[in-house]
């Protein structure tokens, strides 16, 4: 089938926001609907854009009323140049990210070992030394080996033939929940971003509205595409805010 250039057609957007809306409430860990890769191609672009419509509208009325500083923003601008902030911020922390709350939401005893050591290696770092992900300090290396002792012992666990199938069993009863939580949990980690205080803690849910949502896009495509496709979508995401970042400061 011959598809007649759909990003310019508003209806198109329409049939996207419905989809992921119908996701959204009843999650489910297989796609409803077999698609070709061209056709996942031209809906992660649509979502792309109606993701970034989305985060400028909100981060728009959001400065407006409560706009704390984004600490994480500010320490890699001071401590990567041009080109090492776009390779960091817009590869390497994608990829740290998408494998830490997407790479599981199907259920597969490596993609298991990787969230779970990627999960470990953010909350050590964001929680237990208040660190920076991609801040080479005294602990760095230690958040490394520990990330990686933890992807060994649970692949090895995971590979267990009887508790892979209660793994799998699990993972395809609480899909939603499983879901829901990688939503929640990829929204709110980033109040790390901003100072710990009263203020920024009750404001919480708002401040990270954005992220809650880019979260869903990336759920939803996670599973109806495959990987490399929220993947991709979140480095885009991040490369064009660093680039015009980098044309606010000039």
């Amino acid at each position: 089938m011959i598809i007649s250039y759909p990003l310019i057609k508003p209806k198109y957007y329409k049939s996207l926001l419905i989809d992921l809306l119908n996701f959204i409430k009843s999650p489910k860990d297989k796609p409803s609907i077999e698609k070709s890769t061209t056709h996942k191609i031209y809906d992660t672009v649509g979502l792309f854009f109606i993701k970034i419509i989305f985060s400028i509208t909100l981060a728009s009325l959001l400065q407006f009323i409560y706009e704390p500083e984004n600490l994480t923003s500010t320490s890699m601008s001071e401590r990567f140049a041009p080109i090492l902030l776009l390779l960091v911020g817009g590869i390497i922390l994608p990829i740290l990210e998408e494998t830490t709350f997407r790479l599981s939401l199907r259920f597969n005893p490596i993609y298991f070992a990787l969230t779970s050591g990627t999960f470990t290696y953010y909350i050590i770092t964001k929680a237990v030394f208040k660190s920076r992900l991609s801040l080479l300090d005294e602990t760095f290396w230690f958040r490394i080996i520990i990330g990686i002792a933890v992807v060994l012992i649970m692949y090895l666990v995971g590979r267990t033939k009887n508790i892979k199938i209660i793994l799998q069993n699990y993972w395809h009863k609480h899909f939603r929940s499983i879901y829901y939580f990688s939503c929640i949990g990829f929204a709110w980690l980033h109040i790390f971003n901003f100072e710990l205080n009263l203020i920024n803690l009750l404001w919480l849910p708002f401040l990270t509205l954005p992220q809650l949502f880019s979260a869903f896009i990336a759920g939803y495509t996670r599973i109806a595409f495959g990987f490399q496709y929220p993947l991709l979508l979140h480095m885009a995401t991040n490369t064009l805010f660093l680039s015009l970042t980098f044309l606010h400061l000039d």
